[in-house]
């Protein structure tokens, strides 16, 4: 990777269309999947189950956030190393050295908050919120994803917690004239 750009230009109003187009990309693949699997239960199971906590906090974990994780650092990795929101915003994620393990890091932690969230309102939904896990897991959920939302719109570098520990850096796209 290039030298990281201690001052990097990017927009507020770039990252947040990045942000909105690639909610929407997330938003489509959880409608797709609430369909995929109202089909399943009402057809194969001939209604929805009742389901444990542990089967519940599987079930967010591996049908929602690890395939967001696993599609979102696949499309950062490979060229033209971004989402569908950063290729519509111009931009890319640049790597110190490019790899699928330098992208899945820089991933897991920008959507760890969404699982510490879906930990603590699962864990809330079967305790009616009164264990201190389900508060401290959603809370913390929240708190680091304000925090990853204001070191990537307001540090001068716009790197956020995972681009620090993976050796990464959203960047505009140099476009050739």
């Amino acid at each position: 990777m290039k030298l990281v750009r201690e001052n990097n230009p990017i927009r507020v109003q770039a990252r947040i269309k990045e942000l909105a187009i690639d909610y929407g990309v997330i938003m489509f693949y959880l409608v797709l999947l609430l369909l995929a699997n109202l089909v399943f239960y009402f057809l194969v199971l001939d209604g929805i189950p009742e389901f444990t906590i542990v089967q519940s906090q599987l079930i967010a974990t591996f049908e929602s956030v690890v395939p967001i994780v696993l599609i979102f650092s696949l499309l950062d990795y490979k060229k033209p190393f971004g989402t569908y929101g950063k290729r519509r915003a111009g931009l890319k994620v640049q790597y110190k050295t490019p790899s699928f393990f330098r992208s899945l890091v820089r991933n897991s932690i920008k959507f760890l908050p969404w699982q510490l969230a879906h930990i603590g309102v699962i864990d809330g939904i079967y305790s009616e919120f009164a264990t201190s896990s389900s508060i401290i897991f959603t809370n913390a959920g929240i708190l680091l994803a304000l925090i990853l939302l204001v070191m990537g719109f307001f540090r001068k570098d716009k790197r956020h917690l995972g681009d620090l520990i993976a050796g990464t850096q959203v960047v505009l796209i140099r476009r050739e004239s």
